[in-house]
């Protein structure tokens, strides 16, 4: 059966079911929405007379918390106008509508009885053939289809998403006792192309992969941290961006979720696993037990392991759990030597041999965690997953790790790891056993560009399935590269397509990526048919390298400066203006230089998550490798459609003197920064390089040819540069904005109205990229740009003067 999602119904408006309805928004669904019909009235309703038979009180509970949700940070929708592919109701007046929906996605609340009676109402609305899925975290699967027809059983089963919906990746799907494969098979292929989720299928049994390994861990750490006398601070410190995990870490992510929230899951996995050889894990130690029973939750209670409290001086201050006395106190830094010594270690997977190789209590730490760990994952499978890399997999998309626990014991070394299982005083399963004697000293393993993981079943390296539509340049960059610096690797792609890949530190842009560029170009244009500008780290390129421009300014080497300027604007137009098309696909961070790449680009294949701005403002320049000059160029091929043409420029002008960051790439077409009709989105990250090479591929296939250079750029002269020059005086007068701050306005004034020209005219590229070059050199060398520079370095925060 073809099958296609067009409208979906969501069951439960709360903070899970709302996340998931704007999920589905996002990706162009339409949303049926619904919740219970409240049973009294607020006192704001009764003070306007209404009553519990009014449209408006009855769709009450799901209008607030779509509402709650919406105005929530991080946002859960993509752009603001995807809300409106969202209709709420209720589930009196409202539930026969579920009759048209596709998908019926149950999200109430986690109590079983409760379930299975949202389920009986709904069968008696649902067409036969639709799917009707659970959102539940742990529940058992078989249990909520006791009763229901033939074909709601083979129609059932558990998409467990991960909250927030939007951000996390991990799309659980466990199967009941009669749901069809082709059913599970579809619900995986969705989840990965459309919702861009990491589908993985796992067994009905407690708290499924993620919370299963998850809050072992929690739990783990739970009893180890008063072992070793640890601090709150310094489990966070261990635990979070060190190691690859979220900057939440441990005890704030505790605080994020809820403690009774975790205490409930360990206490359902500590009653229903009577054979895991850890339970004793699962039960609370003392000073959690009297934080629950204090009701020390986390956020939702205003205390936990940290606690917001207000001084005198109207100021807050974060103070800390000590674990000893469950008393309040300021933070203490937290410092090990161990982490000094992984600083200069870029890459967070090269930082574990380090981690466990320390005599200090970190070190310990790292072993004794990583031991049990390590042994605990061992013995879930097969018991929750017939395959090792789904453990990782769900742990990476569900927990934000950035590596799972096989992929770190690989990099640590197979014996190693069994040393510290050793240490830990635990034992690996004895699969493990068998794999060592078998010869076999790694989990996974690469070959041909694929990913191969050991298989229980066949005692040996296996590929992992669902690999064709995904490029992985982990697995290529060595055998696949043409050419390397300090900067970049180019790797060839297949298919006459190669990648450009930046190695810098945060994937800054500096001299050595430039030359990298450049050189790409130059090797795709006499061998190759097209360029994708592509990475798989965290950021696509959080801009140029300011440090760099920091010397050069205050060692005032200002020819040397100017030449890197131009060379970095002579880059741009090169991915402009070369025989090949240019794709740029960027992804997470993507700002100053890392979007003047893009907006170069030939095309653009943002991931969904893409937050591109123009923000040399920060630092007290205007944008210098062609950023200014394209926004320019923007506005005036807006100009032809439309009459209000200072207007236009204006808001051009505005996303990059107010430093404007998208919030996903949907919102990167409202500020100029994306082109509808010619830049695309991919909502599943991992896609991304591969689309962007099919997209290249396709363009060189067309036959692709180079564009002209522009010389029709329409500029408005001294009419738009008046305009700018009155707002920036009105708001230094004001007070908004400072002397420097006016400065910069002025100078980026003056570039993007073409200079002081007398009258409208048509100006080529070049002429804007030296008016933007010059004013670029001249902001450079401010002694307050410097002073931003130099704390901007510090900090990694800009400052205002």
């Amino acid at each position: 059966m073809n099958r296609h999602i067009n409208k979906v119904a969501v069951i439960g408006s709360g903070i899970m079911g709302s996340g998931i309805a704007c999920h589905f928004a996002n990706i162009g669904v339409e949303v049926l929405l619904l919740d219970i019909v409240p049973r009294e009235l607020t006192d704001a309703e009764k003070s306007k007379g209404l009553s519990l038979e009014d449209k408006v009180v009855r769709n009450r509970i799901v209008n607030t918390s779509l509402a709650t949700a919406l105005k929530s940070s991080p946002s859960p929708i993509y752009h603001k106008k995807f809300a409106d592919r969202i209709t709420t109701g209720n589930l009196e007046d409202d539930i026969s509508k579920v009759g048209d929906t596709d998908w019926i996605i149950e999200v109430v609340v986690e109590r079983l009885d409760i379930k299975k009676q949202v389920f009986e109402k709904l069968e008696k609305h649902r067409t036969p053939g639709t799917l009707i899925t659970t959102n539940t975290s742990g529940i058992p699967i078989a249990f909520m289809s006791e009763g229901r027809s033939e074909d709601f059983q083979q129609h059932f089963c558990g998409t467990h998403f991960f909250n927030p919906a939007r951000y996390l990746k991990l799309f659980e799907i466990i199967p009941g006792p009669k749901t069809k494969p082709e059913i599970l098979a579809f619900l995986e292929g969705y989840g990965e192309k459309f919702l861009g989720k990491t589908s993985v299928l796992a067994k009905d049994t407690p708290a499924f992969i993620g919370n299963r390994i998850g809050t072992f861990g929690i739990q783990s750490l739970f009893h180890l941290v008063r072992d070793l006398d640890l601090t709150v601070e310094e489990v966070d410190k261990l635990t979070g961006p060190v190691i690859g995990r979220p900057k939440s870490a441990t005890f704030r992510t505790v605080d994020v979720v809820g403690l009774d929230t975790l205490a409930h899951v360990a206490q359902g996995v500590y009653e229903n696993c009577p054979d895991d050889e850890r339970r004793e894990v699962f039960q609370q130690p003392d000073f959690i037990n009297t934080m629950l029973e204090k009701k020390m939750y986390g956020s939702k209670t205003g205390q936990g392991f940290y606690k917001k409290e207000k001084g005198k001086d109207g100021k807050s201050t974060i103070l800390t759990l000590d674990l000893d006395t469950l008393e309040y106190r300021e933070n203490k830094k937290a410092s090990f030597a161990s982490l000094e010594r992984t600083k200069p270690i870029d890459k967070v997977i090269d930082r574990f041999p380090v981690l466990i190789d320390g005599d200090d209590k970190a070190s310990k730490f790292y072993r004794l965690s990583f031991g049990a760990l390590f042994a605990y994952v061992t013995h879930r499978v097969p018991e929750i997953s017939d395959e090792l890399y789904k453990i990782d997999d769900a742990m990476k998309a569900g927990y934000g790790w950035e590596h799972g626990p096989f992929q770190v014991w690989d990099v640590i070394g197979f014996e190693k790891g069994l040393e510290l299982i050793k240490e830990a005083g635990q034992e690996a399963a004895s699969w493990v056993d068998e794999m060592k004697e078998s010869g076999i000293g790694s989990f996974y393993s690469v070959k041909d560009g694929a990913t191969y993981y050991y298989d229980l079943d066949n005692k040996d390296m296996i590929a992992v399935p669902g690999q064709d539509a995904f490029i992985i340049l982990d697995n290529i960059r060595e055998s696949k590269a043409v050419f390397r610096n300090k900067g970049v690797v180019v790797e060839d792609l297949g298919d006459g397509i190669l990648n450009v890949e930046f190695q810098s530190k945060m994937n800054t842009i500096g001299s050595d990526v430039l030359s990298g560029l450049n050189k790409a170009i130059d090797l795709a244009e006499k061998d190759f048919q097209g360029l994708v500008v592509g990475n798989q780290a965290a950021n696509f390129s959080v801009g140029a390298n300011i440090g760099m421009i920091f010397m050069m300014a205050v060692e005032q080497e200002y020819d040397e400066l100017n030449y890197s300027i131009k060379a970095f604007q002579d880059t741009m137009m090169r991915m402009r203006y070369s025989s090949i098309p240019t794709i740029a696909a960027p992804h997470g961070m993507t700002l100053g230089g890392g979007c003047e790449l893009s907006l170069h680009a030939d095309k653009v294949v943002a991931a969904a998550e893409t937050y591109i701005g123009l923000v040399e403002f920060g630092v007290g320049v205007i944008p210098g490798g062609g950023g200014s000059k394209e926004m320019a160029l923007r506005a005036s091929d807006t100009f032809r459609k439309n009459d209000v043409e200072l207007n236009v420029l204006q808001e051009y002008f505005l996303a990059i003197g107010m430093a404007k960051v998208s919030t996903s790439a949907y919102e990167a077409y409202d500020l100029g920064l994306l082109q509808k009709g010619k830049d695309i989105v991919v909502v599943n990250k991992d896609r991304q390089i591969a689309t962007a090479k099919a997209h290249a591929l396709l363009m060189a296939e067309s036959g692709y040819t180079m564009p002209p250079r522009r010389k029709d750029v329409k500029v408005l002269g001294k009419q738009a540069l008046g305009m700018f020059l009155v707002g920036t005086d009105s708001m230094e007068a004001g007070h908004y904005i400072s002397d420097h701050d006016k400065k910069i306005a002025n100078k980026l004034a003056y570039v993007m109205a073409g200079g002081d020209l007398s009258e409208a005219s048509y100006v080529s590229e070049q002429y804007l990229l030296d008016l933007e070059r010059e004013a670029f050199l001249s902001l450079a060398t401010e002694r307050k740009t410097l002073e931003r520079i130099q704390h901007m370095l510090k900090t990694g925060k800009p400052l205002r003067n």
